[in-house]
């Protein structure tokens, strides 16, 4: 099995071009199906890479010999990507996970030219032919994270780092306000952009300058445990993303949201094998087990804690929408009168809500 590899051992790596899941000889079983996974950022210890990293391995226990899969790690976004796409894929691999948001051109174009592999791609918003598209509705953790920095604040101010203005990003940020205010309806959550995933350095100094300006809670949507660090190290309080960052802090720690990939992982390689698979966008919440607020710190009041993990059971039961209710933006402008917003309106989300301190780049309306 082929692991962990720079982009320069690639070509070395892997061995020559043979089809992923074709019979081996008349009669005999097939060979396993290859699939590979390219990577944003180094896999690490904790993250959004490290989580996906979790789902492949998840992936491999349940299905054994039956698939083999390789890893490429810290892929730029961009030219980069693409060629170590194309490269995976002449070399045999039948499934292609392409696991960040920059990726989805790159991915496309390769699909168009290998329309024997499967392609999927987290985040997208277009599919072909052989590319389907997967996401968890992160939203609904950031919910259940912002209630409970909001039943914790005592300055009422939260600090966001975050990473591009996307619709997923502004997504969390809205509903982890929406949260907070449900907790403590003067709440506000001030918001710095990075314009990046990945750079400890400005993930940190990002950080600080939101304690400085008042935040007595930090959250991020960024890829390393440069936030927590810097949470741990001030004394306030964090709500992680991506994946459980309590070995980072394990005193500020409240609560992280996290994503769970294995079970997806594993259904769509047993689908491409099964010859079953089709370029369905799937976006999974709490209730399928791909989101969930984890790792609540054992120091929470017990009365809480399960208020918050009730709350959690009433997302998953459908009992309690995020973006239900009137829905008011920074401007006063009413988004929702009441009802709910479906799929499509938050899909494409580009405004703040009312209780947001930050803006958007023009970009992103």
């Amino acid at each position: 099995m082929f692991k962990n590899l720079s982009r320069g051992a690639l070509l070395a790596a892997c061995v020559a071009a043979s089809p992923s899941f074709a019979q081996t000889a008349a009669g005999a079983p097939s060979a396993p199906l290859k699939a590979a996974f390219v990577y944003v950022t180094p896999v690490g210890q904790a993250g959004w890479t490290y989580q996906h990293e979790q789902g492949r391995l998840a992936m491999e226990k349940a299905l054994g010999a039956a698939v083999k899969s390789t890893v490429v790690e810290a892929v730029p976004e961009g030219p980069d990507s693409e060629r170590v796409m194309r490269d995976l894929t002449a070399q045999g691999h039948g499934l292609i996970f392409a696991t960040s948001f920059g990726y989805l051109e790159p991915a496309l174009r390769v699909a168009a030219d290998f329309p024997n592999a499967k392609f999927e791609h987290v985040g997208g918003y277009k599919t072909a032919a052989n590319l389907g598209t997967y996401n968890a509705r992160f939203y609904e953790g950031r919910w259940l994270a912002g209630y409970l920095a909001g039943k914790v604040s005592k300055s009422g101010a939260a600090g966001y780092v975050a990473g591009f203005p996307v619709p997923e990003v502004i997504q969390g940020i809205n509903a982890f306000t929406l949260g907070m205010q449900a907790a403590n309806p003067k709440a506000q959550v001030k918001v710095l952009w990075l314009n990046t995933w990945f750079d400890p350095a400005r993930e940190r100094e990002a950080a600080l300058s939101l304690v400085h300006a008042g935040a007595d809670v930090l959250t991020h949507h960024s890829a390393s445990p440069a936030v927590p660090q810097a949470a741990e190290e001030k004394g306030v309080h964090l709500l992680a993303f991506h994946s459980d960052m309590s070995r980072f802090a394990p005193e500020a720690q409240l609560a992280a949201v996290v994503a769970n990939w294995g079970g997806y992982y594993t259904r769509v390689a047993k689908s491409v094998m099964d010859k079953r698979w089709k370029p369905t966008p799937v976006w999974g919440g709490i209730k399928d087990g791909m989101v969930e607020l984890a790792a609540l710190n054992p120091r929470l009041p017990q009365a809480l804690r399960e208020e918050v993990l009730a709350k959690q059971r009433a997302i998953a039961q459908g009992k309690l929408n995020p973006f239900a209710g009137r829905l008011v933006d920074q401007s006063g402008h009413v988004r929702l009168e009441k009802g709910a917003l479906d799929d499509a309106a938050i899909g494409r989300m580009d405004w703040f809500v009312a209780g947001v301190q930050g803006t958007l780049p023009t970009a992103a309306k």
